[in-house]
């Protein structure tokens, strides 16, 4: 799967034949967009950036200050924050002059790292979201053996670091090999872009890893979740005993699990299909603006995922408040509640 998009050959940075125009020259010098334009687009990004790592670091800090937080479900989400925290302050800082200028002026070294590492986070996140509905998954459906294992830590953060294994397994060796054992290279002097960007059969691969499995596997937890607290609810129902604590905690897991596996399909699907297709058809059937459009969407992912945890979250939402209004949750403390 392509994170870091080939400049298009029909972009406004290329002359007539299609060929990059050449670094040094005025229309190269000048980059693809207006003054005007290059200005609105630094300021979204910039401001893309600014969100996305406050809001993660949020996340982690909230971890480290308040105690309640260390839940091994919660673990989970510190790793999502961690990765999202990277594509904030690391993948999409780096790729904004790329934007801008149309060309990448930071070295091939430092291309190879940025893809590594962009790769690398990304497909961390998708991870993290599989591994945090099937944690929810077993603390609804098997809620005994769930608070049975609720103080292993240890077992959380083995998970948590094989998932950042096997997100650098899926694309990491290729980025940094291909070139060597195809015996060349397709990456012209100014771009930035994986060896693989065409080569469809890898994609198609890839991306059933780390897209369509993981979105098949959230949404049979989602069902079953689902599934489970229907089946309770029409049970109680019928015996008319009150709702229990343990089954309305478990219809907020739901919702809350619902709500981020459906940004994440949002997010995620049209890049994915249109990476594809993109490839199939070697770039010419899918427009540039589009592509990139669906491709600032997975970023965009990782600065919406810290606003999803309060609003999901009852504890996230108490630990923000008492981090950003310590008043506020000194003075009115049902707030937290």
């Amino acid at each position: 799967e392509q994170r870091a998009p080939k400049l298009p050959t029909d972009g406004p940075w290329l002359n007539e034949s299609g060929s990059p125009r050449a670094a040094g020259s005025p229309c190269a010098a000048a980059g693809p967009f207006s003054v005007g334009a290059a200005a609105l687009l630094a300021a979204l990004m910039g401001l893309l950036v600014l969100a996305t790592v406050l809001g993660n670091a949020l996340v982690v800090l909230a971890f480290a200050v308040e105690r309640s937080l260390r839940t091994q479900g919660n673990f989970f989400f510190l790793n999502l924050a961690l990765a999202d925290l990277l594509v904030g302050g690391f993948c999409i800082p780096l790729y904004i002059p790329y934007v801008l200028t149309g060309e990448w002026r930071l070295g091939r070294g430092l291309c190879k790292l940025w893809l590594v590492v962009d790769y690398l986070v990304c497909t961390a996140s998708v991870f993290n979201i599989v591994l945090i509905s099937f944690d929810r998954f077993v603390s609804v459906t098997r809620a005994v053996n769930y608070r049975a294992q609720k103080g292993m830590t240890r077992s959380a953060i083995l998970k948590m670091v094989t998932v950042w294994i096997a997100a650098f397994l899926l694309y990491g060796p290729a980025i940094l090999s291909w070139e060597h054992i195809a015996q060349k290279s397709i990456l012209p002097e100014g771009e930035c872009h994986a060896e693989f960007f065409y080569n469809w059969y890898f994609l198609m691969i890839a991306s059933t890893i780390e897209f369509f499995t993981p979105f098949v596997t959230v949404t049979y937890f989602n069902v079953s979740i689902y599934l489970n607290i229907r089946k309770r609810t029409s049970f109680r129902s019928e015996n008319l005993p009150p709702e229990s604590k343990q089954l309305s905690r478990d219809k907020r897991v739901a919702k809350s699990l619902a709500i981020i596996v459906c940004v994440f399909g949002v997010c995620w699907a049209p890049y994915t299909l249109l990476m594809i297709i993109r490839a199939a058809c070697h770039g010419q059937c899918v427009h540039y603006s589009l592509y990139e459009a669906s491709f600032w969407l997975l970023w965009v992912n990782s600065a919406i995922n810290p606003v999803l945890y309060p609003l999901c979250h009852i504890s996230f939402r108490s630990a923000f408040i008492k981090l950003l209004c310590p008043g506020k949750a000194k003075i009115h403390p049902h707030v937290l509640m």
